[in-house]
């Protein structure tokens, strides 16, 4: 074992610390266990959704590798909120605050026992960036593990996934399919373990752990049921023990500006979730890096869109898989000139040393920057007098990217929900959904209920629909979310009335989000006596509503840049 010093010792050398040392021999390790640098295996594993059931398993694979590379792993669950059991009810307002719980229980877990390095393994959409953000927090030696997406399911001829089942219930709801052909597609649609099978924030955060150099290149893709998923852990353990034995890289070494916009490129680049671009200003507060909404839009609108997955085009993640997985993607775009290379990566090269040898794009799952599907990458962030700081709309697959029409005001997602079960609304109107934000809420809701029955009720694209809450990865159609300001904080979208004229254009080198309304009319609004502040929520969101940040900044929880020294 070197010689240099390890976090660990605290715990386990000297007099003082023998009782400790009785704790880690309860445990079941012997002389040379205790000896070793101690490592934290922290998932997400559980039964509360299929994205968590095999994320244990994997786990115990990079124990595997982690004991070969000469570590002593403890396994450190916690805490996750399926996105898929809290859709459209009160329950998701838990979904954006299970991120910052997650990276809450890693600093936890890792500063008061002293773990040398941390292999970390989620695999829904909001325990993946809060462990990113707890490992770049805590700035250990870490590696960050995918669990892998769900096959798709097969009926009528051809594949499908979870969201194909939510567009089927507008479909019902319009009575254009019948309750037997919901079941069946029901019964059909997830038939394994795994995330959400397309390019929705599980799978578009994958890529991004890769993008960030966080994770084994080539690990995001692989299906979660793959048997190629067990050699992966144990190969990220060995690859971590030897960033814990080397003294590095660390995760702020890896998590830089240039990292982050390599993060962008690569949402632009696959169509990837709107979430992302909330999810990476909150990684880079954690290394104390400035980088918001805006930056995320400047990488957005020079990136091309180079590969045709869902929900707005064609293919899912195991058709990545098998054309070589997320690194045929980065090949793409370094090779095109968007990505910066020379950014390091876990195992201390760099990410262009690392795709050296990644093989050309198959001409059809993902193109070359040369001939891409749009010069423009499948995310664009809006501006305008009801979007200051920003918004955010998935153009990827919109046939259409102008709209103009009237406002439909709703107060909450719940009146909304009721109104389109009903089909009480128009083609061409705007769908206004407030008070959904991070503070608003609380607890920033996604809309994915609501926006899957308008385009399975045929209105995807007929009508448009805003809100300062969230969408799902798998929303598609005109849906502009995260508007910031939000309204709890004075934003203009909390101003608007039925009928108000809302013009959207998406067109590039356009890209705004405007009230036909004068200055003065709206400052006669905001002089308009407001509602009564909602009651208090107690417990975990009415702290949450009182700390958390606006949207285009992460909608995060703390300031950022915590610097922990080693224990004396």
């Amino acid at each position: 074992m070197p010689s240099r010093r390890f976090r660990s010792e605290v715990i386990r050398e000297g007099v003082v610390r023998t009782t400790t040392r009785s704790f880690l021999y309860a445990l079941g390790e012997d002389d040379e266990d205790l000896h070793r640098p101690h490592v934290a295996v922290i998932h997400t594993g559980g039964e509360m959704s299929p994205c968590n059931t095999a994320l244990r398993d994997q786990a115990l694979h990079a124990k595997t590798g982690i004991y070969a590379g000469g570590g002593t792993a403890h396994e450190c669950p916690v805490v996750s909120v399926s996105d898929g059991l809290s859709v459209a009810h009160s329950g998701m307002r838990f979904s954006l605050i299970s991120r910052e719980l997650i990276a809450d229980s890693v600093e936890a877990t890792v500063r008061a026992h002293q773990w040398d390095g941390v292999f970390a393994a989620g695999g829904c959409d909001k325990n993946m960036p809060g462990l990113l953000m707890g490992i770049v927090r805590c700035n250990v030696p870490a590696v960050f593990l995918y669990g892998g997406a769900a096959l798709p399911g097969h009926l009528g001829g051809r594949d499908i996934n979870i969201v194909d089942t939510y567009e089927m219930i507008g479909r019902v709801l319009a009575d254009e399919a019948t309750q037997e052909e919901l079941e069946a597609m029901a019964r059909a649609c997830l038939p394994t373990a795994g995330a959400c099978a397309g390019q929705y924030t599980a799978n578009t955060m994958g890529m991004v752990s890769e993008a960030l150099g966080l994770a084994v290149l080539g690990s995001s893709m692989i299906p979660a049921v793959y048997s190629a998923r067990a050699p992966m852990a144990r190969r990220a353990g060995k690859v971590l023990m030897q960033a814990v034995l080397g003294g590095g890289p660390l995760p702020r070494d890896l998590v830089t500006r240039q990292a982050l916009e390599n993060a962008c490129a690569v949402v632009a680049a696959t169509g990837g979730s709107t979430n992302v671009p909330l999810h990476l200003p909150a990684i880079a507060n954690e290394a104390g890096i400035r980088f918001d909404l805006d930056d995320v839009a400047a990488v957005l609108a020079r990136t091309p869109l180079i590969a045709d997955l869902k929900p707005g085009g064609r293919f899912l993640a195991k058709d990545v898989f098998q054309i070589g997985g997320a690194p045929v993607i980065l090949k793409a775009l370094l090779d095109g000139g968007h990505l910066h290379g020379d950014c390091l990566t876990v195992t201390g090269r760099t990410l262009a040393d690392e795709l050296a040898a990644v093989t050309a794009p198959d001409g059809e799952v993902v193109r070359n920057c040369s001939a891409p599907i749009a010069a423009t990458g499948g995310v664009t962030v809006l501006k305008g007098n009801l979007a200051p700081d920003g918004a955010l709309l998935k153009t990827a697959g919109l046939t259409r990217l102008e709209h103009r029409g009237p406002a439909r005001v709703f107060e909450s997602e719940e009146s909304c929900l009721s109104a389109v079960r009903e089909m009480a609304y128009s083609p061409g109107d705007v769908i206004v959904i407030r008070n959904e934000g991070p503070r608003g809420g609380p607890g920033m809701r996604e809309m994915l209920g609501i926006t899957a029955l308008l385009y399975g009720q045929g209105m995807g694209e007929r009508v448009a629909l805003i809100t300062d809450g969230r969408f799902s990865g798998a929303t598609r159609g005109m849906c502009i979310g995260y508007l910031s300001p939000e309204a709890a904080c004075d934003g203009p979208i909390g101003l608007l009335q039925d009928g108000d004229i809302i013009a959207i254009d998406a067109r590039d080198g356009v890209s705004t989000l405007q009230v036909e309304l004068d200055e003065a009319e709206l400052d006669a609004r905001r002089a308009l006596p407001r509602p009564a502040p909602a009651r208090p929520h107690g417990g975990l969101l009415e702290k949450y509503a009182a700390t958390v940040g606006p949207a285009n900044q992460g909608a995060v929880t703390h300031s950022g840049n915590v610097q922990w020294e080693m224990d004396p």
